[in-house]
């Protein structure tokens, strides 16, 4: 399968939120709103007050409920999660992975975090100091143990 038909497969199952409709889930209905860019695009851009930052190679250990290393934020299966990307394209992806694995409310924001940005809606503005690793090692103050 070429990439452009995984890709239209993997949205085919999703219900893209606009950047508005993304904010209201997570201001509503206490959706997790979940960025996945990579250091020097948040660098760069700044990032969403209240997004929790998950690299995408961390993605699914830090968002399985019942994983030893998820966030604590992650409570079931059934919380909404909305994946944040630069511009749509990757988001996409990582939420049909995520459904995959269980989490069925997931969904992405489509255009990604350059559709926020361009709606208004709030944003972090980069501090100019380059941005740390994302933790490999659980921290009890950001790790949760697994739901039950």
């Amino acid at each position: 399968m070429a990439l452009e038909e995984h890709l239209a497969a993997a949205r085919a199952r999703l219900r893209r939120l606009d950047a508005k409709a993304a904010a209201r889930a997570a201001e509503e209905d206490g959706a997790l709103l979940v960025d996945i860019r990579y250091g020097a695009l948040r660098d760069r851009d700044g990032t969403i007050p209240g997004a929790v930052i998950v690299e995408r190679n961390e993605l699914e250990w830090r968002l399985d409920p019942v994983g030893t290393h998820r966030l604590a934020r992650v409570t079931s299966y059934d919380q909404p999660v909305v994946v944040i990307c630069n511009e749509g394209w990757a988001s996409s992806l990582a939420a049909a992975t995520l459904q995959d694995l269980g989490l069925r409310a997931a969904t992405d924001l489509d255009g990604g975090f350059q559709a926020w940005r361009a709606a208004g809606l709030p944003v972090t503005a980069p501090t100019g100091e380059p941005t740390a690793p994302t933790p490999h090692i659980a921290e009890a103050e950001e790790f949760g143990p697994p739901a039950t």
